[in-house]
């Protein structure tokens, strides 16, 4: 879409563009990534099962992930600016009902309006800051916005944990209203009567609706299954029924118009497809790990809401120079060849992790977690050259808004199923233990005599044998959750080969900066 500007922003005026657009991309990043240290915490202030928490994070995700698609939308139709500034007022009221509610449908109503008000801010905030930069220029608006995308991922869940555990939790919807409305008021105040031409172009509202359902429904299916007992309930069985039924409608319907709200026919590129879902299952094993760990180092370790985020601040030591070295090395080697040993580089992380136990935790998570870190820095670029690759430009964008829309669904999706395999495995192993540790077992008798000698009663020390051991069984589970991921990786280090080859020329094409462009909204970490 052409956007007829009157002139670009300069002096002052465009470092404090830079600074709103830098910050506004940070604050919605900010709200994902900080808030998964605080869910032990948001479980206690609710009064709620850390089960019934994890919606408040899912959903979010949910609601970013819908609306992502909807803002290139908003922008095609009434610019980018507009849209922007509504967006962040609407992102300050659900901050302020999250900040005070106390029933948990309210708040879970006021996560999911901060999601999709900030979801629709991403796009469009991307656009505009590419907008002000002239064309030779534009690599540096491409690493001012990474800048942004790379601070709340590193630094979102110590800082999380940071408030969590010293103003606590409701503190970060209050920090955000002042910043969302004075974001709006600056950038509304900067663009004032900004053009723009409009592209008259209907808005696909039977295809959103439907995919609201498909995908609040299997959000929620997920998110319940455990605590309905799966299909033994007819509540889990009706609701899949109609997910079932507005999927099919929904494909039937987005195959047989003109301009659908998803171009599913996308799927019909091999290369698309495969990549596509690779970046879908990779982030969905690591976004849905990262809060596993996190979380259950807080409530089977006993960290703190810090203590806990401090874990994954060894990933920002390579993720991002990986990321830039990767943005050149794809233009040389085949990008099948790049995400081939990316993936085998996670499946080894997680292999290595799959080996956690208590004793010096810190030192066993350091190294696979830097390792982690180069591998997420360098596993968007060669994804996204792949899923690319042999579309128009024209297409490109929209394969963007759909790859986006299932990686961070995927996110969502991730966090659910690791919590059902940890609470799948979690039993297993305590029954596993309570047969390996009877009356009859010597070590067992040696264990007790050693918590009574150190001054427990018999009771006491019978329960303290008993969380010892749910702890053993939860760390068992996490192991699993890290071994199923490296097997899944390896799956999907086989899977790229059956893509069709693709190799970037040496020389910098319009194409090419369109697919860095690309690149980089593929990177953002939800």
């Amino acid at each position: 879409m052409a956007i007829i500007y009157s002139k670009r922003l300069r002096g002052w005026r465009f470092g404090l563009f830079n600074l709103c657009m830098g910050l506004g991309h940070a604050v919605v990043i900010f709200n994902a990534g900080a808030y998964i240290a605080m869910l032990p915490r948001v479980a206690g202030g609710l009064g709620i099962p850390p089960s019934f928490a994890t919606w408040t994070q899912t959903d979010y995700m949910i609601g970013l992930a819908l609306a992502f698609p909807v803002g290139g939308w908003l922008s095609r139709r009434l610019g980018e600016y507009r849209p922007f500034v509504v967006a962040f007022v609407v992102f300050a009221l659900a901050s302020f009902i999250c900040a005070y509610a106390t029933s948990l449908y309210v708040y879970l109503a006021g996560r999911i309006l901060l999601g999709f008000s900030g979801g629709v801010t991403l796009p469009l905030g991307q656009s505009m800051i590419m907008k002000e930069y002239p064309d030779k220029h534009k690599s540096v608006g491409i690493g001012v916005w990474s800048l942004f995308t790379l601070t709340p991922f590193t630094f979102g869940p110590p800082i999380g944990g940071w408030i969590a555990d010293n103003l606590g939790w409701r503190w970060l919807f209050v920090f955000n209203i002042p910043i969302a409305l004075a974001i709006a008021g600056i950038v509304g105040a900067l663009l004032y009567r900004r053009g723009y031409k409009s592209i008259q172009r209907r808005f696909d509202m039977v295809g959103f609706v439907l995919l609201v359902i498909v995908l609040g429904g299997f959000q929620t299916l997920l998110n319940q299954g455990n605590d309905w007992d799966w299909f033994n309930s007819s509540y889990i069985t009706t609701l899949t029924a109609v997910i079932v039924i507005a999927l099919i409608f929904w494909v039937i319907w987005e195959l047989s118009i003109k301009h659908p709200f998803l171009d599913i026919t996308l799927f019909a590129h091999r290369n698309f497809t495969i990549g596509a879902l690779i970046m879908f299952t990779g982030f969905l094993c690591f976004q849905g790990l990262l809060s596993l760990l996190i979380v259950q180092l807080q409530l089977a370790l006993g960290y703190s809401s810090w203590l806990a985020g401090l874990v994954f601040l060894p990933m920002a030591i390579f993720a991002k120079p990986m990321a830039g070295v990767f943005h050149e090395i794809v233009k040389r080697f085949d990008a099948r060849l790049l995400a081939f040993f990316n993936l085998l580089g996670f499946a080894a992380t997680y292999f290595w992790l799959s080996r956690f136990y208590v004793s010096d935790a810190y030192d066993q998570l350091f190294w696979p977690k830097l390792l982690e870190g180069a591998c997420l820095g360098s596993f968007f670029v060669p994804l996204t050259a792949l899923l690319l690759h042999g579309l128009p430009p024209e297409r490109q964008w929209r394969a963007v808004e759909l790859a986006s829309l299932m990686r961070i669904a995927a996110g969502a999706i991730g966090i659910a199923v690791q919590g059902i395999v940890l609470y799948r495995r979690t039993p297993f192993h305590m029954t596993r233990f309570a047969e390996e540790h009877t009356v009859f077992d010597p070590i067992h008798e040696q264990s007790l005599d050693i918590l009574v000698e150190a001054g427990f009663t018999e009771s006491t020390a019978l329960a303290k044998f008993a969380k010892l051991a749910a702890r053993d069984s939860a760390i068992r589970a996490i192991n699993d959750a890290y071994w199923i991921a490296g097997c899944i990786f390896v799956g999907m280090a086989i899977l790229v080969w059956f893509a069709y080859p693709t190799r970037q020329p040496a020389k910098r094409t319009r194409e090419q900066a369109l697919r860095r462009t690309a690149q980089e909204l593929l990177d953002e970490e939800p």
